[in-house]
């Protein structure tokens, strides 16, 4: 089953369905997150609409976001050329900022005040299904819902001022930075997940490919090992990303994004998210303003 939040001509608010077809059928419930709160068990509305006549939305917006760093092995070797001042270790954890979180066909907005080096990082996002805390990768499975694409837009030169800590969020977590979507797959439509191809393309030039075997830490042990920070039935897991990021390249300026660009993440089986680059005033109308520090 294809779940999704989504928006219709009439200018209500969100609302949340499930694709049949050429058509959406809506749930009778707000938000995706209650949705999983609910146990998935939720009537319907009886509304039945044409997929070609909504916008679809985030699908949703998790309670939390957790982040798994350095979990591919191809992508773990690659950092190595890269001038951190701390190894990305595939243990490193942080949150998401939820703020940050757009759509398919959503703008990333570059604000070219706080970065020159706007990368991309395509993953698989897991949802979880069920709460629960402390439980080991054979419990994992039941607490897994579905999946969906995420593309992690990354400030490099900031991530690489935050790694002098051995840390990173803020590069990570501005706002337009979390794209997700276009839609949670069920588990039960995925069932060989740890065998995807996963690939990602700039204005059609393929930038990075990879298959989820390749995985340091497997789906069920990554679940399991963020488990001790508590799961909310509706939250978000990352894998980590694959190889070919910008900024392990020969010349990374020759691929950071920029304005103008699109970004097109694909992940077999759950889908393709795709998000144009825009600057601040093609966004907001304005010229964008001067960055703020802490000073000296």
């Amino acid at each position: 089953m294809k779940l999704i939040t989504f928006a219709t001509a009439d200018g209500h608010s969100d609302r949340v369905g499930r694709i049949e077809g050429e058509d959406v059928v809506e749930f009778d419930v707000p938000t995706m997150r209650e949705y999983f709160e609910r146990d998935q068990k939720v009537g319907e509305t009886g509304e039945v609409v044409k997929l070609a006549d909504v916008r679809l939305r985030a699908p949703i917006v998790p309670k939390k976001f957790f982040h798994t760093a350095g979990n591919f092995l191809d992508h773990h070797e690659e950092l190595t050329k890269v001038n951190w001042s701390h190894p990305v270790h595939k243990g490193i954890v942080f949150f998401q900022n939820v703020d940050a979180i757009i759509g398919p066909d959503d703008d990333i907005v570059y604000p070219s005040q706080l970065t020159k080096e706007l990368d991309y990082e395509l993953e698989l996002a897991i949802v979880i299904g069920k709460a629960g805390k402390f439980f080991g990768p054979e419990e994992a499975l039941d607490h897994i819902a579905g999946f969906t694409v995420f593309n992690d837009i990354t400030a490099r030169d900031i991530q690489r001022e935050e790694m002098k800590s051995g840390v990173f969020s803020f590069s990570k977590g501005i706002a337009t930075f979390c794209p997700i979507g276009p839609y949670i797959v069920t588990k039960d439509e995925v069932p060989d997940y740890m065998n995807l191809d996963m690939h990602l393309e700039v204005n059609g030039d393929l930038r990075q490919t990879g298959n989820m075997s390749k995985m340091r830490v497997d789906v069920a042990h990554l679940v399991a090992y963020h488990s001790p920070q508590g799961f909310s039935a509706g939250d978000l897991l990352t894998t980590g990303t694959v190889s070919g990021v910008a900024a392990v390249q020969p010349n990374p300026f020759d691929f950071y994004l920029q304005p103008g660009d699109v970004v097109t993440a694909t992940v077999e089986g759950v889908g393709t998210l795709r998000n144009r680059v825009v600057s601040w005033e093609d966004a907001y109308g304005v010229p964008a303003p001067a960055a703020s520090g802490f000073g000296d």
